[in-house]
């Protein structure tokens, strides 16, 4: 029970700390953004940054665009074109705008996700950046050094908006001022390629350390099944080699009664008939009651009796009278109360002598009186 209730919780556990989506996110990819820009030159564009009605400049279409490439690593390259117009009458360089003027600008740029240290802000990917560019601005051109600082919100694997901001300071200080842009756009991300976030890498950590414990779980289970059914299989041995065992013991008991039983009867003797006679003497009865009292101790026990005669007269003649010797004896045991399934009987007639005097032999009476005999043997016991 214990093993089932561990396994359980394992199984209950992985369904806990199942890998799904949310565990997966973007880790590389293409990225194009087209959107609108704005620039703040008014001279003192760090002070008021949202001084939207006299210091930021618009065009109402799209006058941004920008290609990159971002990393696993967390870095990006990005390459970015604007257009822009200051407008007659904002405030630039602390001066009142004449006139309209063009604003180009061609930036390039290293970021950071900042995920990479703040861990997975789910739909939030802020970042920063450093780079440099050329800007043509209020009639002067200049280079610039960039500072960005950003964020991305996705609505899919592929589409989300990008807003930042991005001060430049003009390497040549003498002739241009500094100034700050801030875009908004539309962001679509190709050739996305996917891993684990951390969460999802610690999940998956846990997983493998899970399917670990549940094979060393299974390994246990494997090792507990292996050593019942050996010792299943052992103590089947143990009660079949107890079975041969006591079957031999009962086999040998029983065939050790029935030796001492044929040798109890055997002690009895024989019934000897006289010559020519099938009659039983009161000896002979005396023996067959002996026999009798033993069947009656053994309830079991069922005798063949066989009769048999010397070798004078002829064949068909001892064959007759042996038969009828073994009939008296058969006869005289069932009139003593032995059930006659219980007794069988075969005539020899003079085939089975126990001695040399066959046809012909000159033998003494006392050597043909062995022959003339009715013996008894255990046929089931």
């Amino acid at each position: 029970m214990m093993v089932f209730a561990l396994i359980f919780s394992a199984l209950t556990y992985a369904q806990d700390v199942e890998l799904t989506k949310k565990d997966s996110i973007v880790q590389s990819y293409w990225l194009v953004t087209l959107g609108a820009n704005a620039v703040d030159d008014s001279g003192d564009e760090f002070g008021e940054l949202f001084d939207f009605k006299e210091g930021w400049n618009m065009v109402p279409y799209p006058s941004r665009v920008s290609v990159g490439r971002y990393f696993k690593n967390g870095l990006g390259l990005e390459a970015i074109g604007s257009y822009n117009r200051y407008k007659e009458g904002k405030i630039i360089d602390n001066v009142v705008n004449p006139e309209d003027i063009d604003y180009w600008g061609l930036d390039f740029r290293v970021s950071y996700d900042l995920n990479m240290i703040l861990g997975e802000t789910g739909f939030f990917d802020p970042y920063i950046g450093i780079g440099a560019g050329y800007t043509d601005a209020n009639n002067q051109g200049r280079g610039t050094y960039n500072a960005i600082i950003g964020f991305r919100t996705w609505f899919s694997d592929h589409w989300g908006l990008d807003f930042n901001s991005t001060g430049k300071w003009a390497m040549d200080t003498e002739n241009a001022s500094n100034h700050i842009q801030h875009a908004l756009g539309v962001a679509y991300r190709f050739e996305v390629e996917k891993g684990l976030s951390r969460k999802g890498e610690e999940k998956l950590a846990m997983l493998e350390e899970l399917e670990k414990e549940q094979q060393r779980i299974q390994d246990s289970i494997t090792e507990v099944e292996k050593a019942k059914k050996l010792a299943e299989r052992l103590q089947k041995e143990k009660e079949a080699a107890e079975l041969a065992a006591a079957e031999k013991a009962k086999r040998e008991a029983e065939e050790a009664r029935r030796a001492a039983i044929q040798t109890k009867i055997n002690d009895l003797g024989n019934v000897y008939f006289k010559l020519n006679s099938s009659y039983l003497t009161s000896k002979d009865k005396e023996l067959l009651n002996q026999l009798v009292a033993i069947m009656k101790d053994e309830s079991n026990l069922i005798i063949k009796v066989t009769a048999h005669t010397d070798s004078r007269g002829t064949k068909k003649y001892n064959q007759w009278l042996s038969e009828r010797r073994a009939e008296r004896t058969v006869e005289y045991v069932i009139a003593k109360g032995i059930s006659e399934n219980r007794m069988s009987h075969e005539a020899f007639g003079e085939t089975q002598l126990v001695n040399d005097c066959g046809d012909g032999v000159r033998c003494t009476e006392e050597q043909h009186a062995r022959n003339r005999r009715s013996e008894f043997i255990i046929e089931q016991f």
